[in-house]
């Protein structure tokens, strides 16, 4: 059984006084610091620099030469690939869902992973990338890409950079290839980035 001790008078008051101020600082400071900021908390994709730029036009008649230096911050062990990739989505176009290289957040990550489940690869490169907690590693990235010329009647090109789990297989050839499937952004925290491709005739 659970014994009260009470107190008259002052001092009484100053117990309670003394009771009540830890669970005042521990709000305040909860107030004050509040949750970090996605890009703080999930392991971060960035496009240090890349070529085209966003609202750069390129001709679909045109190969497509592709650099892009990439940049991962990790917030958690991650085994895989890195992978900079154009694709062609004949349902999806730039302005029908939210896509910027600049934004790092979960609705940008989710716009990776539906043009990825929505479209077919004209072009990539790829680099095995393994990383823990704070690590943050540069990969370079380059190719070229042939633009289907569908887009310029449907659909839209993107310029993606995401995270993936790869596995080489034997094509009938003898020659051997390499699958990655894209880890989807909220599945591994992982904020994947990329940005709307303007192709031009």
């Amino acid at each position: 059984m659970t014994r009260v001790l009470q107190s008259h008078g002052p001092g009484r008051r100053r117990l309670s006084w003394v009771a009540v101020l830890p669970l005042l600082g521990a709000l305040v400071l909860g107030s004050c610091l509040g949750e970090p900021e996605v890009d703080e908390r999930w392991t971060l994709l960035e496009m240090v620099s890349v070529t085209p730029q966003p609202n750069q036009s390129r001709s679909a008649s045109q190969p497509l030469n592709v650099t892009v230096k990439g940049r991962v911050t990790y917030r958690d062990i991650v085994t895989g690939f890195m992978v900079a990739e154009v694709r062609y989505s004949p349902t999806l176009t730039g302005l029908s869902l939210p896509l910027n290289k600049d934004d790092h957040n979960e609705a940008c990550a989710a716009s990776v992973d539906q043009i990825l489940a929505n479209s077919v690869t004209a072009g990539r490169a790829t680099r095995a990338v393994t990383g823990w907690d704070h690590l943050m590693q540069d990969v370079n990235l380059s190719f070229t890409a042939s633009v289907p010329p569908a887009v310029l009647t449907s659909g839209g090109c993107f310029l993606v950079l995401y995270l993936g789990a790869g596995d080489e297989i034997e094509l009938a050839s003898g020659e051997d290839s390499l699958v990655v499937t894209p880890f989807i952004s909220t599945d591994k925290e992982i904020l994947h980035t990329g940005f709307p491709l303007t192709i031009v005739p």
